[in-house]
């Protein structure tokens, strides 16, 4: 019998009614109906320093949470666009776990305010890339406040999407572990 496929699911929103933490929440069911190990990291409770270069790599939340990055196989990023860029929270524990990232399946899931930030996501993918050598899906979900109600994602499209990108990452990942 096959091993589940490890998945670290990153919810990077510190907002406690977060909508790309709604799409996390979507994706870890969908990710769990296709056998996948999942493990929710979600920035609201995981506590990290700001990178500094220096001591912040050494404190025993970053040590933690890299140490959980590093054992997944695939990584799905759940995170808040905020004035065209992904928020600082994500920003931030790239910085501080950035070598866990290395060869990782990396996949994106983003709330926004409007329609116009669909691509913020380029710069955090191009970086993973040409950093840590990450592979990409490339089928990131991108959704605004009317896919959502009620604290869940209420918008079908939005929801197959979520689906679809879910499938998508558990099969790279266990194509990429194998080779």
């Amino acid at each position: 019998m096959q091993e589940a496929v490890r998945i670290a699911l990153i919810s990077g929103s510190l907002n406690p009614e977060s909508l790309s933490r709604q799409m996390a929440q979507h994706a870890a069911n969908s990710l769990n109906s296709l056998g996948a190990q999942v493990d929710f990291i979600d920035l609201q409770e995981v506590k990290l320093p700001m990178c500094d270069g220096d001591a912040a790599y050494s404190d025993p939340e970053v040590e933690k949470t890299r140490s959980r990055i590093e054992a997944a196989a695939g990584i799905l990023v759940a995170a808040p666009v905020y004035n065209f860029y992904m928020n600082a929270a994500l920003k931030n524990l790239v910085e501080l776990t950035g070598s866990a990232w290395e060869g990782k399946v990396v996949g994106f899931l983003n709330a926004a305010g409007g329609d116009s930030s669909y691509m913020a996501v380029m710069s955090m993918a191009n970086s993973l890339m040409l950093d840590f050598r990450c592979v990409i899906v490339p089928r990131f979900v991108y959704a605004t406040g009317s896919a959502f109600r009620n604290g869940v994602v209420s918008d079908r499209k939005v929801a197959a999407r979520i689906d679809e990108l879910a499938n998508e990452l558990v099969r790279f990942s266990k194509t990429l572990s194998k080779a």
